[in-house]
């Protein structure tokens, strides 16, 4: 596997990232009569992105016939991490809990959510050994 020239996702490369993580694999035709979000993209543009795709590590293809069929390399939760990271890193100092509290203090949460966070923390603190319960209320 060639190395990632970036683990930076255009909006175009996601796009395509969501539809082979959503189908699992496919040709670039099937890509692109799988995308639902607008504007549409011509065969030669989803072809291209796909390209880089490959280039960056994100997919690999086998040859079927003639046609190629694309899978993804990178799963999505592993994508969706380094992208997180990314943003803690430039904008928060590496801080994740800056993170999270800068989305709590801009959206709030609704008491769904907040319970939803707590269970989490709860089972992570468990996992962790901690005894104590979260002091989130």
């Amino acid at each position: 596997m060639p190395p990632r020239q970036s683990e930076i996702l255009t909006e175009a490369e996601l796009r395509v990232m969501k539809v082979l993580w959503e189908r699992g694999s496919g040709t670039v035709q099937q890509v692109l009569d799988s995308m639902e979000e607008k504007p549409a993209l011509a065969y030669n543009s989803v072809l291209t992105v796909i390209r880089i795709l490959e280039r960056k590590g994100y997919v690999k293809h086998i040859k079927d016939g003639r046609a190629h069929v694309y899978a993804p390399v990178v799963r999505q939760q592993e994508a969706t991490r380094s992208e997180i990271r990314r943003l803690a890193g430039r904008f928060f100092g590496n801080s994740h809990e800056d993170l999270v509290l800068n989305i709590l203090e801009d959206r709030g949460m609704e008491r769904e959510e907040l319970a939803r966070l707590r269970k989490m923390l709860d089972r992570t603190m468990l996992e962790r050994g901690m005894a104590e319960r979260s002091e989130v209320k």
